[in-house]
């Protein structure tokens, strides 16, 4: 997700008003968002700040605290008597929650010639989280110096209220207006009108009262005794207002009690995860909390937004694959992504969106540039995939628990994609599904790879449209797999045989157009004339995911995927080594995903490849360790892994990102076989291998209905034995060796 791209959606940059001209340069300010900035979110808003908990406003640079797509605070900074403090810690809590910065003064000339503050006898605490639109802050102050101690602290901010696309590098001719500040004696209130005729606010709240105020800065004077503490709490409030009448003081310790009872609620609909692994479980830990604070709740259930800081919003592919990792996790979140795509379903042709009747949503914006018309993104339907992954998702969902009434209920919308799939996917009868932008604004590669040159042949030339990708084909193989088994428990048995006969058709035709005997993988895609774009890519492992691969080609794609070209021992590249365009530092030329790489894993298993899974789970294991948080990043470079050395980063990857942040618990629950059965209320654990990194793995709260059981396993990769430590209802627990 590259924050340079200007018109494009979501990805590679490119130039203004086009979408196939080669991509621009990452503007510099953006490389400033690196693995040491720190993100919070909540709902519609997130906050980048950097290690000191500032956020500094200058050309490109995605610091600063963002509100439905709009900036609403570009700048902020603390100094003592004029000097930025020195850096202790800064860390994030172990739920998201809350974004803690300890600092402390360098030497300060108290008068010239006179006294020194030495360094180190000052420590500031920086406590900030979001709720419900307001970024709620406390600073503490502490003088552990043997006297008296005075200073000034002087607290600097801004609001350019940009567009997200405007910091993401698209050029505007016309902006709306900033209006003069409105200065109280506790309270700054910025604001701009767009040109879209909305007013956009935000107003900062201080308690105490500082010394001096003004529509920049507020400053307190401060004297403090020896081991003496002060507080002082700021408010910055985004559109939403909160209760003005409570002092931020009172407000800030209700609002953080608030803020830990919402995340601990959400993620206790999770499964949890211990392993022998101290590493492992710092990973897997972060990998929950990340999910959470990613998830926004929808009216109709919670939706885990993309990634910041670039695409916390609503995506539908992302979304979809996310929900797929966390099933065997929390169902819930499947069930309220399901429920917010179908209600936003196209249900009209609508060229400027890419939108057609049945079509599920790729991207929904509430910006200026989007309500304007812009960006083409207020809603907008340029994925090809996320179709046929909203009827996957619908059929796993029901495997997983068992909730008919729920897919009687999404039924009309799942007919509706099938429709799509046949009336509007295969744009030239060939009998695949193939995409082309039908807006020059939108994107012109709508797969998951989406830059300018992620498609191309054999000699490097770009493919051109419409064109039928490898994985799509097996989404849509997958769909109508999904929708047999629904419909049949639906009682609709005759459109069940009917959708099996699709599935099975599609099947043969893909082999024969699809497999190449030569490179001994499934080709990346067809062009518009048909032609093969004979290259080896990640892309083909979606085709083991989906199970449209008969098995006496798996071991090909298997080898060919984990080959020195392909695997380079920090997971599978995007594209081999030996392809044209195969670049290391390429956004999806010859990068690793781990989504990509947990999907490719998933496909292994299906067809009994567990220990070539594995090795892909204990790539992105070590990937971690190098990692910040321990967080997966959204891509990474792929470099060959050396000995000694970590892996190689790409400079402006979303983190957290919600489908890498699924992808080690996805592949955990790959690599052991789980899986569930609600018709005879069975927990299965199908050929369990356990990674090298651990012999120990223990899962609790794994729910099937109203049951839930806690397991075991241990051993070593060869051999597990699987214990039951706990069952709370009517559930049974089977392994297969």
């Amino acid at each position: 997700m590259d924050p340079a791209l200007a018109l494009t959606d979501r990805k590679e940059p490119a130039p203004a008003g086009s979408t196939t001209t080669p991509p621009g340069g990452v503007p510099e300010a953006a490389i400033r968002y690196e693995r040491g900035s720190r993100t919070l979110k909540h709902g519609d808003t997130f906050a980048v700040f950097d290690e000191h908990g500032d956020a500094v406003s200058w050309p490109g640079n995605p610091e600063g605290i963002f509100h439905r797509d709009t900036r609403h605070l570009s700048h902020l900074s603390l100094t003592i008597n004029g000097l930025h403090p020195l850096l202790l810690s800064s860390t994030l809590g172990d739920d998201n929650a809350t974004l803690n910065c300890d600092l402390t003064n360098p030497d300060i000339i108290i008068e010239p010639g006179g006294d020194t503050l030495c360094h180190d006898l000052l420590h500031i605490r920086k406590t900030r989280f979001l709720l419900n639109g307001v970024c709620y802050e406390r600073l503490l102050l502490r003088n552990f110096d043997d006297r008296e101690r005075t200073v000034h602290l002087d607290i600097a901010f801004a609001a350019d209220f940009a567009d997200l696309f405007e910091i993401r590098g698209q050029q505007r001719t016309r902006r709306g207006q900033l209006a003069e500040p409105e200065v109280e004696a506790d309270r700054v209130s910025l604001s701009y009108l767009g040109l879209d005729g909305r007013t956009r606010a935000t107003i900062l709240r201080f308690d105490p009262e500082p010394e001096t105020i003004a529509g920049d800065r507020a400053r307190y004077h401060v004297t403090l005794a020896p081991r003496e503490a002060r507080s002082f709490f700021i408010e910055i409030i985004c559109d939403e207002r909160s209760d003005e009448r409570t002092p931020p003081r009172k407000a800030y310790f209700s609002a953080l009690r608030r803020a830990h009872r919402a995340l601990r609620h959400a993620s206790a609909r999770a499964a949890s995860i211990e392993t022998s692994n101290d590493i492992f479980n710092e990973a897997a830990r972060r990998s929950v909390a990340d999910l959470y604070m990613l998830m926004t709740d929808t009216p109709e259930g919670p939706y885990p937004y993309a990634g910041i800081p670039w695409f916390s919003t609503v995506f539908g592919r992302d979304a979809l694959i996310t929900a797929l990792e966390t099933l065997w996790l929390d169902p819930a979140i499947a069930c309220g992504v399901l429920k917010h795509l179908a209600a936003n379903q196209a249900v009209d042709l609508a060229p400027e969106a890419d939108a057609e009747p049945g079509k599920i949503l790729h991207e929904m914006r509430y910006g200026e540039m989007a309500e304007l018309g812009e960006v083409p993104f207020r809603r907008y339907y340029g994925s090809i995939d996320s179709t046929p992954l909203f009827v996957m998702l619908a059929g796993a969902y029901l495997q997983r628990t068992g909730d008919i009434e729920t897919l009687r209920g999404l039924w009309p919308h799942i007919s509706a994609a099938l429709d799509w799939i046949t009336c509007f996917g295969d744009r030239d009868g060939d009998g695949f599904v193939e995409y082309g932008a039908r807006t020059d604004k939108g994107l012109a590669n709508q797969g998951w790879k989406d830059s300018h040159d992620a498609v191309f042949h054999k000699d490097g030339r770009l493919a051109k449209g419409p064109i039928a990708l490898v994985e799509v084909q097996a989404y849509v193989y997958g769909a109508w797999r999904a929708a047999a088994a629904i419909a049949r428990q639906l009682d609709k048995d005759d459109e069940a045989s009917n959708f099996d006969h699709m599935a099975e058709t599609l099947r043969i035709q893909f082999d024969k157009a699809f497999f190449d005997e030569e490179l001994q993988t499934y080709i990346l895609a067809l062009d518009g004339e048909n032609k093969p774009c004979r290259v080896r890519s990640s892309n083909a492992g979606h085709a083991l995911f989906t199970g449209i691969a008969f098995p006496e080609r798996a071991g090909a794609v298997v080898d060919t995927l984990m080959a020195q070209s392909s695997f380079c021992g920090w997971g599978v590249r995007t594209i081999a080594a030996s392809e044209a365009r195969y670049n290391p530092m390429s956004y999806h030329n010859g990068s690793v995903w781990p989504h990509d790489n947990a999907l490719i894993a998933a496909g292994f298993v299906r067809y009994g490849y567990r220990a070539e899974a594995a090795r892909i789970f204990e790539a992105l294991f070590a990937t971690s360790t190098y990692i910040d948080l321990r967080r997966l990043p959204e891509l990474y470079c792929g470099f060959v892994r050396q000995r000694g050395k970590g892996p190689t980063f790409y400079p402006v990857s979303c983190i957290p990102q919600a489908w890498a942040a699924a992808a080690p618990l996805f592949l955990l629950a790959t690599v052991i076989g789980l899986g569930f059965d609600p018709r005879s209320g069975q927990l299965s654990l199908n050929q369990p291998v356990l990674p090298s990194i651990t012999d120990e793995v223990v899962l609790r709260n794994l729910r099937l209905g109203s049951a839930s059981a806690d397991i075991a396993l241990r051993g070593t990769r060869s051999k597990v034995v699987v214990d039951v430590l706990e069952r709370k209802g009517e559930i049974k627990v089977v392994t297969t060796n």
